[in-house]
């Protein structure tokens, strides 16, 4: 089979085949880390009350570290897995993302005391933190250019999805059943990942030019060259292709040893200053924190329905916006998602602080629909740009040569952000009020629309091999 690449072809064409299955199966781990961060808001309710499976109820203090020892434990995995990814591969780095949430399930099964509770969220941080390093560069390696963009979005999707079935599960199931059936999965998916081959890439930086081309055959859905006459077999469409792609990957730099001087120059501080404004914009502008206390929000608006059927119809909008970035994103590009999506948010979060500044209780009362499609279209807005692309503009910024140190660097801060917004929302909230905590969001998202739209470039179809 050969490949024309001014050929239209949709994300389930054959040539896709092989890298579709492949982003399904590692997104496996990435939605068992989904299902370990919606755990905890039903579960904290149960572990608080008189009911605790532990025993004691637990306290304010323990519940605040339960919930952010995950963003500590994320920031470990970051930068653990960001240095074995070029030193053990990008497969073996997978499998050892299974193990420490399978850990998490067996010690939230077995907890005697918090302590149980402690270890356990910050071991389902380190592999969550791991799996947006390792799991993000594996499948920006593995897509063509054209479907790279759909490809590498899906991870958000994938994390929503499995905190919204962790956040059901958690509410409905008993609190021993669920560590018992979830665990399951993490087995899964180490079982499901010996079929994959490890990145060309990476191989040909390693050296192993044979495996490297098989590994190519393999993800473009490749047909190899089946002559025995070399010469003849250099004709072949496929070895053409692979050729060409070998050269470019080893032109990029990536057999050669990494130096401060690849860090600092004005090129790449350019980047990681782009990069920087990217993140502190992602998590200042509540795009996490906001949907973490969606429910004291309605409270605030006077929504009456029920907080916990609110916070399942906002998830639900957030998956709408990440599936239409998934749609859009190799269409329309990275850019335009982006910043339509930075100053959407910005207008949803600007119409929040002034109803909540200007609308009486009378207004609120007789229009308790509206803080809900409010926060539904700020939750779809913000995921089909500022939540959705994060990973693949980060990556397809980065040059080949310092992508996995510089990814880890930048999902290190990332997850440092994370930790930082969950500390001052809660308190910007009930401290400073709901309508200043949204009016510095909605200055945020201002500030990261003018900056970006200024510097940002488009990396739609960029090579991965610079």
């Amino acid at each position: 089979m050969t490949y024309d690449p001014s050929q239209k072809l949709s994300v389930f064409s054959v040539r896709y085949r092989w890298q579709f299955i492949a982003t399904m199966t590692v997104h496996i781990m990435t939605l068992t880390h989904g299902i370990a961060v919606g755990w905890l808001s039903p579960s904290l309710r149960l572990l608080a009350s008189d009911e605790s499976p532990l025993g004691d109820p637990l306290t304010i203090t323990q519940a605040s570290w339960v919930g952010s020892l995950i963003g500590l434990g994320s920031l470990t995995g970051n930068i653990i897995f960001g240095l074995l990814l070029d030193r053990l591969g990008r497969k073996v780095c997978m499998y050892f993302l299974a193990i420490p949430n399978m850990i998490y399930w067996i010690l939230i099964y077995s907890a005697q005391d918090v302590t149980y509770l402690y270890a356990g969220r910050f071991l389902a941080g380190m592999s969550g933190g791991g799996c947006y390093v390792v799991l993000p560069i594996f499948i920006a390696e593995i897509a063509d250019n054209s479907v790279r963009g759909a490809l590498s979005s899906m991870a958000m999707m994938y994390v929503s999805i499995g905190m919204m079935v962790g956040f059901t599960l958690a509410s409905y199931l008993p609190y021993y059943l669920m560590p018992c059936i979830i665990v399951a999965l993490p087995v899964v998916f180490m079982l499901s990942v010996i079929g994959l081959s490890e990145t060309p890439q990476y191989l040909l930086r390693r050296g192993r030019d044979d495996q490297a081309e098989k590994s190519f055959y393999f993800y473009k859905n490749l047909t190899p060259p089946t002559s025995s006459d070399k010469e003849a077999s250099q004709h072949d469409a496929a070895k053409i292709e692979f050729d060409t792609f070998r050269l470019q990957v080893l032109s990029g730099g990536v057999t050669e040893s990494i130096s401060w001087r690849d860090f600092i120059n004005v090129p790449t501080l350019k980047i990681f200053g782009l990069i920087f404004v990217l993140i502190i914009c992602n998590q200042l502008s509540g795009s996490f924190a906001i949907f973490n206390y969606t429910s004291h929000i309605f409270a605030e608006l006077g929504n009456n329905l029920d907080p916990n059927t609110s916070t399942i119809v906002v998830g639900a909008a957030q998956l709408v916006g990440i599936f239409s970035a998934v749609v859009l994103v190799d269409r329309l590009g990275r850019r335009v998602l982006l910043l339509t999506s930075m100053g959407g948010m910005g207008l949803g979060e600007l119409a929040i602080a002034l109803l909540k500044c200007f609308a009486s209780d009378e207004f609120l009362n007789q229009n308790g629909w509206l803080p809900l499609v409010i926060m539904c279209l700020v939750a779809c807005i913000a995921s089909l740009g500022v939540i959705a692309l994060i990973f693949i503009i980060i990556i397809e910024l980065l040059p080949a040569k310092i992508r996995s140190i510089g990814t880890s660097l930048s999902m290190a801060t990332f997850s440092g952000f994370i930790f930082v917004a969950l500390k001052i929302y809660p308190t910007m909230i009930y401290d400073q009020g709901l309508a200043a905590t949204m009016f510095m969001s909605a200055g945020m998202c201002l500030f990261g629309f003018i900056v970006l739209g200024l510097f940002l470039p488009e990396t739609k179809g960029k090579l991965m091999t610079h």
